[in-house]
C-alpha cells in the first residue's frame, strides 16, 4: 500500500507540474484552455475554474491540456440552420442552443444565413415565422454553445493558439518540458538541504553492517588516497575501480584524522544490468558516499545533478535510437512501478532521488520530435518560423494521429515486456 500511494503520488506530481506548465503559459499568451487533465480515459473527478475544466481521469499514463483551436466538439454553424438564442443583459448573444431547443422556452430561435464567431462575433438570419425582416445579433466572446445540454464555450480566433504569436506557441509548448527540469532541481535542492551535498573526493560515508568494507577494516569518514599503484582523488576514480575488480584483493593507502593507513578490501560479486541490457558481474564493498552540509553547494547541487541526470539520459536514447541499445531496456508504467516499489523500500530520500530522475526524463522525452509529444509540435512551429508559414492542419493532423498510433503501440509492447520479466 505504501508503494501504491507512492507512486500515485509520483505520477500526479510529475504530470501536474508538466501540465502545469502548458497551463500557465496558454493563459499568459490569452489562450481558452478548455480542460486541464491527469490521467486518460473516463472521468473520475472533474470541476469548472476560470473556463477550464480540470479532471482526474482513470487511466494514469499521463495527461494533457487542451487549447481552443482543435474543437471537434464545436459545431459548425451553416445557413439554413435552425438554432435558439439566449441573451445577456446587454443583449448579447449568451447561449447558442444547436438542438433540443423545446427545453428552452424562452430561447429565440432562428434560421441562420450568415454567421461569424471567429473574427466579427455576430449572428444573422430569420424568425421562422417572419422570413422578410433580416435580425443581426452580437455574439458574447463567451459565450456557450449547448449541444445535447452540454455547454462549450466559443473560442473566437484571438483566443485559439493558431492566432499566437510564433513565440508564444513555442514557449506554450516548451513549458512542460521546462517546469520539469525546474521540478527535478527543487528536489535536488531539498535532498542537498535534508543530506548535503556528496563529497568530491573519495571519503567513506555511511558502512553497511557485515559488507566488505567493514571486514577490511573501513570506517566513516575515511578517505581513500590510492589503491595498488594509482592515486585515487575522486569518489569516481574509487568507485570505477571497485566495480571492476570483484572477487579480487584491492589494497587501500587511506587518510585517517592525521595518519596514513594501509588496508586490504575484497570487493563482493553482485550481479547489475550494463548500458546494452546485459547482465553482468561487479563489484561492491558496502559503503556510502560521505556529504557535507555547504550552503553553496547545495544550490550548484541542484543543478549540477539536473545536467548530470539530463546528459546520461540523452546518451541512453541516443545509443537506443542508433541500436547500440536493445528495446528491451525500456520501462512502461508495470516497470516503472516495480522500480518504484524497490526504491521506496529503500528510503524517502531515494525516493525523492527517483521522482527527480523521472522528472527529467519525462521533460527531454517530451522534447524528442515525435510526433503527438511537445517535441513534434515544436517542430512544426519551428518549420513555420523557418518557411514563413504554417503547415496546412489537415497534414499536421494526420502526422500527428499515425504517430500517436505508433507511441501507443510501443507503449504496448513495452509494457509486454515489463511484465514478461516480472512475471513470467
Amino acid at each position: 500500500m505504501t508503494t501504491v500511494i507512492a507512486f500515485i503520488l509520483m505520477f500526479g506530481v510529475l504530470v501536474s507540474i508538466h501540465e502545469w506548465g502548458h497551463l500557465i503559459f496558454a493563459k499568459r499568451a490569452g489562450m481558452l484552455v478548455r480542460e486541464f487533465a491527469i490521467g486518460f480515459g473516463p472521468k473520475i473527478v472533474s470541476f469548472t475554474k476560470n473556463e477550464t475544466l480540470y479532471t482526474i481521469r482513470l487511466i494514469p499514463a499521463g495527461g494533457y491540456v487542451r487549447v481552443a483551436g482543435d474543437d471537434p466538439e464545436i459545431v459548425e454553424l451553416k445557413p439554413g440552420h435552425h438554432i435558439a438564442l439566449e441573451f445577456d443583459e446587454n443583449e448579447k448573444v449568451s447561449k447558442i442552443i444547436v438542438n433540443n431547443k423545446s427545453k428552452h422556452p424562452n430561447a429565440r430561435t432562428i434560421e441562420v444565413e450568415n454567421v461569424d464567431l471567429d473574427h466579427k462575433l455576430y449572428i444573422e438570419g430569420y424568425e421562422l415565422d417572419d422570413e422578410d425582416t433580416k435580425l443581426h445579433f452580437d455574439v458574447n466572446p463567451k459565450a456557450m454553445f449547448v449541444v445535447d445540454e452540454r455547454e462549450t464555450q466559443i473560442a473566437p480566433f484571438d483566443r485559439q493558439f493558431a492566432s499566437k504569436t510564433i513565440g508564444q506557441r513555442a514557449m506554450q509548448l516548451f513549458a512542460g518540458p521546462m517546469m520539469n527540469f525546474v521540478l527535478a532541481i527543487f528536489i535536488f535542492l531539498i535532498l542537498g538541504l535534508i543530506q548535503g551535498v556528496p563529497v568530491e573526493r573519495a571519503q567513506m560515508g555511511e558502512i553497511q553492517s557485515g559488507s566488505s568494507a567493514e571486514e577490511a577494516g573501513l570506517q566513516e569518514n575515511d578517505v581513500i588516497t590510492q589503491i595498488g599503484e594509482q592515486s585515487i582523488s575522486t569518489w569516481e576514480q574509487f568507485t570505477d575501480i571497485v566495480r571492476e575488480n570483484p572477487g579480487q584483493e584491492l589494497n587501500l593507502v587511506i587518510s585517517r584524522g592525521d595518519t596514513e593507513q594501509e588496508l586490504m578490501v575484497v570487493p563482493s560479486e553482485v550481479e547489475a544490468v550494463n548500458e546494452q541490457g546485459d547482465t553482468i558481474n561487479i563489484g561492491q564493498i558496502g559503503v556510502q558516499r560521505a556529504f557535507e552540509k555547504d550552503v553553496l553547494g547545495t544550490l550548484m547541487f541542484g543543478f549540477e545533478r539536473t545536467y548530470e541526470t539530463s546528459k546520461l539520459i540523452i546518451t541512453n536514447l541516443v545509443m537506443l535510437v542508433t541500436g547500440q541499445l536493445s528495446i528491451d531496456v525500456l520501462s512502461g508504467p508495470v516497470g516503472i512501478y516495480d522500480a518504484t516499489d524497490q526504491v521506496v523500500q529503500s528510503g524517502f530520500t531515494n525516493f525523492l532521488m527517483w521522482t527527480a530522475m523521472l522528472s527529467i526524463n519525462l521533460g527531454i522525452i517530451n522534447l524528442v520530435p515525435l510526433p503527438a509529444l511537445d517535441g513534434g509540435r515544436l517542430m512544426f512551429v519551428g518549420i513555420e518560423a523557418v518557411r514563413g508559414k504554417p503547415i496546412a492542419p489537415e497534414k499536421e493532423g494526420v502526422f500527428h494521429f499515425v504517430g500517436f498510433a505508433l507511441l501507443m503501440l510501443l507503449m504496448i509492447v513495452v509494457t509486454w515486456n515489463d511484465i514478461q520479466r516480472l512475471f513470467l
